[in-house]
């Protein structure tokens, strides 16, 4: 696909005057640094609201002020609403698009979800679609499967349920539904953000400057204008919500009432972040860590290690439910490791007495108990629930940080070879400081560290005793900030180790930063440093600084986003629009494809034509016979190649030149030399071979039949039916009597094929 520049018209572009705005003071927070037990005369006299000050302000100034913020949150999220749809409007000129265009423009495993929205809305009822999706035979060829048990589609399910039941369909098309949902959770994520700055800092002005950091980071903060589908970006808003809540819910001084309603909410964004993203265990993993490092250094009580815990857990459950008891839930580490940390915690009732010594002690035969029971329980649930979904991850992990044997693990190297799953390029960190971000972040994150390290060292020395006598000692570290200084810091590290998760670290990198320019813990330290302190001050630079740092923003900035903003593209892919056609026009439809993962996926929205293979690569038998599909870019036998169609039923191939002459990756991660190394083969082109690996005895069945296809066994076996500059289909010939040669013989290969029957 290319996007075409295409002439600019002539028409007014809407002035969004966010920057202006974010001038009005926020108020201040309360003291310079949190205590963790007050006298209750103190308690009664100090309850932290949103943005409370240490000053007594009026009822009507202290609503104006909520309003105010509430009001600049909701502008700032349409702001970036607006800025994404505007984007992806531009670069495809999606509302000139022919219904087929918009379709592909749904890339590999977008447009597998998208194809379930659009299947519901094709149904007769809503039940019989369910029952569809129930029990769908189209995405697997010869198999029948579970896709809401499989996929985490619930969303298409729930958004193509309100289409219909909305009197919507008149003006609003059903693909401008869908785009402008999603769209519309950016907005939910900038106001979670913004929510949890403000709640960090006591000022909405932190708030505001989160927005604004969040929108002109775009390239490194989201990539929704061009991936609509993906599950993060159903996803990540829930997550920032949860976050928002978490940070809510581990402030001092709630009430009852306060607390049971923060606990529901990060049930409720819980569930929804696992409902909507099937990697949801191994986030729920990170940040079960950062909770149980908390527990460990004494940040938190026992009664919210408890309730946090319960709370990941019952939404993990729930999903499971949901989800027709999808065992990979069951079986994940997540799940794992919460029923290993309460078991152990509750049994070790004595954790946090005794020396300090004696505590750091206790602390590392804790830690060492949770992680063996943690990996017992996981180990016996996957072998009673026999599972292996997963073991791809793993694989994964292992051969990323060299763990162990898996250099030539087929489904490994995909995940390897990706550039979004390497490490964190260099240019993203030059990126985020030219917007002024990252300095302030670091300078935040350092300071915070270390306050961290000292506070923690500080509830170490204490016994339960000496603590429980010292009420009005005062805590180094709030719990609500510590637990953002330990998320930002474990996502960090994860998004340093692989690119594609720097999305979950970009945007809490933004209300972190800002809570370091607007908050009063941190310039009241520096202050007191320079030995200049004083009220007046203080307000001063919290104020003056994020104001000055606005107006930068905006005079540096703003030209660069009207000019992109009005840059303007189209979409052309003629090659793959005439393939769609084709196979819409010219093939049954029950026909069975096979191909590519990311091609399928379009064949099965453009077309409804049933496959062999697509990109969801959460279920073990669909991994084996990706591999097996794949052949058709090894060096195999027509004889082989033809058994392993014949075997998913396969009545077509979609072979692409892009795949079979890549150029895109280095020798060694190209799809043809993952499957020479799997198949024991030596590589293409010049460069070191494994001494193991020999020569093959035929040749790329890709190239050879377009060359040989009068020649050999190639026409016996396929009959190219359609082709053009990329892509080449050939029917599957059917054979009359079923043949006992084994593929799998051929010299060299070092797996035994999948009998598909």
């Amino acid at each position: 696909m290319d996007l075409r520049r295409r002439t600019k018209p002539n028409k007014l572009r809407h002035n969004l005057g966010f920057l202006q705005d974010a001038a009005s003071e926020g108020r201040s927070s309360g003291d310079a640094m949190a205590r963790a037990a007050r006298s209750r005369a103190s308690r009664e006299e100090k309850v932290p609201q949103f943005g409370s000050s240490s000053d007594v302000l009026w009822p009507r100034r202290r609503c104006v002020s909520m309003a105010a913020g509430l009001l600049l949150a909701a502008v700032l999220g349409l702001i970036q609403a607006w800025c994404v749809n505007a984007i992806h409007e531009n670069l495809l000129w999606f509302s000139q698009l022919m219904e087929v265009e918009r379709e592909i423009s749904f890339r590999t495993e977008c447009g597998l979800y998208y194809s379930y929205y659009k299947q519901m809305l094709h149904a007769p009822s809503i039940q019989e679609g369910l029952s569809d999706l129930i029990h769908d035979n189209l995405t697997e060829s010869k198999r029948s499967i579970n896709l809401l048990q499989r996929m985490n589609i619930y969303q298409e399910v729930f958004l193509s349920v309100l289409y219909r039941l909305l009197p919507i369909q008149s003006y609003l098309e059903p693909v401008y539904f869908y785009i402008y949902t999603v769209f519309s959770l950016q907005a939910v994520y900038v106001i979670a953000l913004y929510l949890t700055a403000w709640l960090l800092s006591g000022s909405w002005l932190a708030g505001a400057l989160t927005g604004i950091w969040y929108i002109l980071n775009r390239v490194d903060t989201t990539r929704v204008e061009f991936t609509i589908s993906l599950r993060e970006n159903w996803s990540l808003p829930f997550l920032a919500l949860q976050v928002a809540a978490v940070t809510c819910y581990l402030r001092p001084q709630l009430s009852a009432l306060q607390q049971k309603v923060m606990v529901w909410l990060m049930y409720v964004t819980t569930f929804c972040f696992c409902l909507t993203w099937q990697f949801n265990q191994f986030i729920l993993l990170v940040q079960a860590l950062v909770i149980y490092t908390l527990d460990c250094l004494d940040f938190i009580t026992t009664s919210q290690v408890t309730t946090l815990y319960l709370v990941q857990l019952s939404g993990l459950l729930s999903v499971w439910l949901v989800q027709f008891c999808n065992s990979m839930i069951l079986g994940s580490l997540v799940v794992s490791f919460i029923v290993a940390a309460l078991f152990i915690r509750h049994c070790q009732s004595s954790l946090k007495t005794g020396s300090p010594l004696t505590r750091v002690g206790k602390l590392l035969l804790h830690s060492t108990m949770v992680l063996l029971l943690t990996v017992t329980i996981n180990y016996l649930a996957k072998k009673v629930l026999q599972l292996r979904s997963d073991e791809h991850i793993f694989k994964f992990i292992k051969s990323k940080f060299a763990l162990g044997h898996t250099s030539r693990d087929f489904d490994a190297s995909l995940y390897l070879c990706e550039e979004a799953f390497g490490r964190l390029p260099l240019d993203t960190l030059e990126r985020l400081a030219a917007t002024l971000l990252l300095y302030p972040y670091i300078l935040t994150l350092l300071l915070l560290s270390g306050t961290l390290a000292l506070a923690a060292l500080h509830n170490l020395s204490r016994s339960q005793e000496r603590k429980a006598a010292s009420e009005g000692h005062a805590v180094a570290l709030r719990a609500d900030v510590a637990y953002n200084v330990l998320h930002t810091l474990f996502f960090g590290l994860v998004a340093f180790s692989t690119m594609r998760m720097k999305y979950i670290w970009t945007g809490h990198m933004c209300a972190v930063a800002a809570y370091g320019v607007c908050g009063t813990e941190l310039w009241t330290l520096l202050l007191n440093t320079l030995r200049c302190n004083s009220k007046f001050l203080l307000r001063l630079v919290r104020f003056a600084l994020p104001l000055a740092m606005i107006g930068c923003l905006y005079y540096k900035f703003w030209p660069k986003l009207m000019e992109e903003l009005s840059e303007l593209r189209e979409f052309y892919d003629p090659d793959t629009v005439e393939l769609m056609t084709w196979i819409s026009t010219k093939t049954p439809k029950r026909a069975v494809f096979a191909g590519s993962m990311q091609l399928l996926a379009g064949i099965k929205l453009c077309t409804g034509r049933v496959l062999t293979n697509h990109p969801h690569y959460e279920d073990k038998d669909l991994r084996e016979r990706t591999r097996q599909v794949y052949q058709i870019y090894a060096r195999r036998s027509p004889d082989d190649v033809h058994d392993i169609m014949t075997a998913i039923g396969a009545d077509y191939v979609v072979l692409e030149n892009s795949i079979c002459y890549e150029r895109r990756h280095g020798r060694g991660c190209r799809l043809r030399d993952l499957l020479d190394l799997d198949n024991g083969h030596i590589m293409d082109g010049p460069g070191d071979n494994d001494p193991d690996l020999v020569p093959a005895s035929h040749p790329r069945f890709c190239d050879a039949i377009k060359s040989d296809a009068a020649a050999s066994g190639y026409a016996a076996r396929f009959t190219r039916t359609f082709q053009n500059k990329t892509f080449h289909v050939y029917r599957v010939k059917k054979r009359r009597k079923k043949s006992a040669k084994n593929p799998a013989t051929e010299p060299g290969a070092t797996r035994e094929r999948e009998n598909d029957k």
